[in-house]
C-alpha cells in the first residue's frame, strides 16, 4: 500500500525476524552506493535488539521498513548511532529521519552524560545529524577503543583508514556533546 503508515519504535524481541533482511540491505545498499560500510552479522543485530539498543521501523502490516542501533565505547563515555538503513520500498518517505531522531533519543535517554557520535559518508545522514546538534569532528574526538575501529575492517575503505593511522578516512565523524550543567 502506497500510503501505509510507518511506525518507528524501540525494537522488541520478536523483531529479530528482520535480522537477515537488515544485514542483506545494509550490504546491498553499500554496494549500490559504492560506499564503504562495516558489515554486521545477524547475531550482532539480534544482540542489539535483545539488549534494547535498537530502533526498528515497520509498516502497520508488520513489514520491515528500517533499522538503527546504538553501542557504547570507552566505558560509556561515547555512544555511537550506527547501522541506519531503510528498506528500498520505504525510502524517500522520511523513514530515515524518524529512525535517526529516535535512535538519538534512545542514546540520550540511556546514556545522558555520554557524547554521541556518528560516522558516515552519506550527506542525508550528515544533514539529519546537524539538525540534531551534531558537529563534524576529527576522528581523534570520538571513541578510541580498538574494538570500534576493528568494525571498519570489512569496509572497502579500510586500507585508507589504516594508511591514515585512523586519523581520517572517507567517512565524516560527527559528534553531539551534551550540555552539562
Amino acid at each position: 500500500m502506497e500510503d501505509e503508515r510507518i511506525i518507528a519504535r524501540s525494537a522488541i524481541p520478536s523483531d529479530v525476524v528482520f535480522a537477515d533482511q537488515i544485514i542483506h540491505e545494509m550490504e546491498s545498499s553499500a554496494i549500490a552506493r559504492g560506499s564503504g560500510i562495516s558489515k554486521r552479522s545477524a547475531a550482532s543485530i539480534i544482540e542489539k535488539i535483545d539488549n534494547g539498543k535498537a530502533i526498528v521501523a515497520v509498516t502497520e502490516n508488520g513489514e520491515w521498513a528500517g533499522f538503527s542501533y546504538i553501542e557504547t565505547w570507552d566505558n560509556e563515555r561515547f555512544v555511537s548511532n550506527s547501522g541506519l538503513i531503510v528498506s528500498p520500498d520505504h525510502r524517500n518517505k522520511g523513514v530515515a529521519s524518524l529512525i535517526k531522531t529516535q535512535i538519538f533519543e534512545l542514546s540520550r535517554t540511556r546514556y545522558p552524560l555520554a557524547k554521541v557520535f556518528s560516522v558516515t559518508s552519506g550527506s542525508a545522514v550528515m544533514k539529519m545529524n546537524t539538525r540534531l546538534g551534531f558537529e563534524p569532528v576529527t576522528y581523534a574526538e570520538i571513541a578510541r577503543e580498538t574494538t570500534f575501529w576493528d568494525g571498519c575492517k570489512s569496509c572497502v575503505n579500510y586500507d585508507v583508514l589504516q594508511s591514515k593511522n585512523r586519523c581520517n578516512c572517507l567517512c565524516t565523524a560527527m559528534l553531539f556533546s551534551p550540555k552539562l550543567n
